[in-house]
């Protein structure tokens, strides 16, 4: 999540098209969950339809997104500042890192949510009924998920991932972006990057935007891919945690969102995390071959504390790589 301290004026690029994976989860369960592990292997993104998430949960919190958004700078102000969780403007983090956004950052804990809504909205019980109702769907959606990747795997034990962010302690996160348009952009194919590369800690990111593009991601040979909007789906895409626990099977991918001159953008992202306390490390189904892990053992916490320390656009996973392992790129 973060940019350099002046965020850069980038040519809309010429890139060959990729038809990035757009997976029904109302298929047969068996092909479902294929279709989602070459996903994640190959690009470590993709989009899903027929989610179950219901229309009118999206719509509410939508609006009350924009409603927040479209309020006096004073009046945003009050839920903030970020640090880490509320109001913030354009700074990223705690590292200097800036952003051509406004952004609200949430625990998903109810009880923070609660206490928050009441300096977020002037109807706090509706914020917070709403809020709670989203994160609960998205929530179900992202455990659904990650047991199908386990299945996938044939792993042992397929809920090991969406246990996690059940725990009642996960430490999963909420956050609603908007990104104003640019105003001195000189032309259509001039955009600036309004939330610089990077990769997501936590275990699985579910997102939803508005019909507005921006979103891209890099695929393994560093070229930067644009993902289409698009109103009927959640794009998913892999996290650290999910990187190490697969032993590097799984990518981690690298996005970034970029800002045009034109439309505002909005997105709304649920980050699926562990408790602080969780212990993450590669699953014995895993460690083929020598059988050595890629990354030594770590807590959540200890991982959150590794990656506040540095630009969050760095590779925080080479932090955690096993002593001897040689970097073939996947972090």
């Amino acid at each position: 999540m973060v940019v350099a301290s002046s965020n850069p004026i980038v040519k809309l690029e010429k890139v060959q098209p990729v038809e990035l994976p757009i997976i029904d989860l109302s298929g047969e369960r068996s092909e479902v969950s294929k279709q989602i592990v070459k996903a994640c292997e190959e690009y470590g993104f993709f989009k899903v339809i027929n989610h179950g998430v219901a229309e009118d949960i999206i719509a509410g919190m939508e609006e009350e997104a924009l409603n927040f958004f479209r309020k006096p700078l004073p009046e945003k102000q009050k839920a903030g500042p970020a640090n880490p969780y509320g109001y913030g403007c354009k700074n990223i983090g705690f590292n200097g890192d800036v952003g051509e956004l406004e952004f609200l950052l949430l625990h998903t804990n109810p009880i923070s949510i609660s206490l928050k809504s009441i300096s977020i909205s002037n109807d706090p019980n509706k914020f917070r009924t709403i809020a709670t109702a989203y994160i609960e769907s998205v929530r179900e959606l992202a455990c659904e998920i990650l047991e199908l990747m386990g299945e996938g795997l044939c792993v042992t034990d397929a809920s090991v991932w969406s246990r996690m962010i059940r725990d009642v302690d996960s430490d999963s996160l909420f956050r609603l972006n908007h990104y104003p348009p640019s105003d001195h952009l000189q032309g259509d194919d001039d955009l600036q990057v309004g939330f610089g590369e990077h990769t997501d800690p936590q275990i699985l990111t579910m997102l939803r935007s508005n019909d507005v593009g921006g979103l891209q991601i890099s695929v393994r040979d560093g070229m930067w891919v644009p993902v289409p909007p698009d109103p009927n789906a959640f794009c998913v895409n892999v996290g650290d945690v999910l990187q190490a626990m697969t032993n590097g099977r799984f990518l981690s991918v690298r996005h970034r969102a970029l800002t045009n001159s034109s439309r505002p953008r909005m997105s709304m992202a649920y980050f699926g995390a562990p408790p602080l306390h969780a212990r993450v490390e590669a699953l014995p189904e895993m460690l083929t071959g020598n059988g050595a892990s890629l990354y030594r053992p770590f807590t959540w916490a200890e991982y959150k504390k590794a990656a506040y320390t540095r630009r969050l656009g760095d590779s925080r996973l080479e932090v955690f790589r096993a002593c001897g392992e040689v970097h073939h790129g996947v972090a």
